[in-house]
């Protein structure tokens, strides 16, 4: 480590600092020091650190046994950041989000002695069993209840519905329709709030919100029925799988997509770009999501300032194909 340090030109807790995930170390040092580690082939010794600081380098994941894209890519973000860090990460996943299934994903990751525990936790149910986890546990949520006083990390849903229907409706239409996710999911409230706002910002009539779950089968039932209502001329779809179901379903009515029905998803999965036309998305920054929740979580391992308990990650529009002027 002070060959490390020596090459970087930094001092040895800075090189430590990095090691371990600390938040605040520049970006261009954080690099200098990553060039220098891998220059000299350095690799820390894990059981050594755990010794000298009384800290394991394991940290506690707790997932829902899922295989949808946004809680996945995620979780993938947060294993690749871990790892960068220096730090192995204990996942447990359960079948459903409850009290019960949390709990006894908190005693396990407890028994193994994790640093902490992040919590991929996007539903109502799994906010209430967060709340039991014992006050000393270093914790983050990951798209949680954002009213929950503790330290949250989420893609900024709101923003990221309001910049699509916005951009529906700078196209030229009347107004917009909504595809939801389910209710109890935290990220579809936030994406109907923000479809909401962007409607009465605009002082444009908001029609009924079609509720949906996530499925590109929802997607594609709702579809049926939006495509035999002609008013219907523009669609944002909570998530990319939605807007592929309902894709199809114009499709198969004879409704041109963007030229009749523009539609615009969430998510950008890899697909998104090769749909037919290419969809217009909203894409969530998982990396950073990652970063902030490790930031924040080493914050409460080494016992650091905090700082401000909720971080929102903004969102980007990614503009393709799906969208146009309404025809006359």
């Amino acid at each position: 480590m002070t060959d490390v340090a020596r090459l970087a030109g930094v001092s040895h807790q800075t090189v430590s600092r990095v090691l371990n995930g600390h938040p605040n170390v520049r970006e261009q040092t954080r690099l200098r020091v990553r060039a220098a580690i891998e220059q000299l082939g350095y690799r820390p010794n894990n059981a050594a650190r755990a010794l000298v600081t009384g800290r394991s380098q394991l940290i506690g994941v707790i997932a829902q046994n899922s295989s949808l894209f946004g809680p996945s890519s995620l979780l993938g973000a947060f294993e690749t950041a871990a790892a960068e860090a220096g730090f192995s990460v204990s996942l447990r996943r359960v079948k459903v989000l409850d009290r019960g299934s949390i709990a006894a994903a908190v005693e396990h990751h407890r028994d193994a002695r994790v640093a902490g525990i992040v919590a991929i936790a996007p539903t109502a149910s799994a906010n209430e069993a967060l709340a039991d986890v014992p006050a000393g546990v270093p914790l983050v949520t990951v798209d949680g209840d954002p009213e929950r006083e503790s330290p949250l990390v989420t893609v900024d849903q709101y923003q990221g519905a309001f910049d699509a229907t916005e951009h529906l409706l700078a196209a030229g239409h009347h107004t917009v329709w909504h595809v939801s996710g389910p209710a109890d999911w935290f990220d579809s409230a936030g994406r109907v709030q923000g479809w909401r706002a962007a409607l009465a910002e605009a002082e444009v009539e908001e029609p009924p919100l079609v509720a949906a779950d996530w499925s590109a089968e929802a997607g594609y039932k709702a579809g049926q029925m939006l495509a035999r209502m002609p008013e219907c001329s523009a669609i944002f779809a909570a998530n990319d799988h939605l807007a592929l179901g309902i894709l199809r379903a114009m499709h198969e009515r004879g409704r041109s997509v963007p030229y009749d029905v523009s539609v615009v998803g969430f998510d950008d999965v890899p697909e998104a770009a090769y749909f037919i036309p290419p969809l217009t998305t909203v894409r969530p920054d998982f990396n950073a999501v990652a970063r902030e929740t490790l930031g924040l979580l080493l914050a409460q391992v080494t016992e650091s300032e905090v700082g401000q308990l909720h971080r929102t990650i903004a969102p980007e529009l990614v503009v393709r194909s799906s969208v146009s002027p309404p025809e006359d």
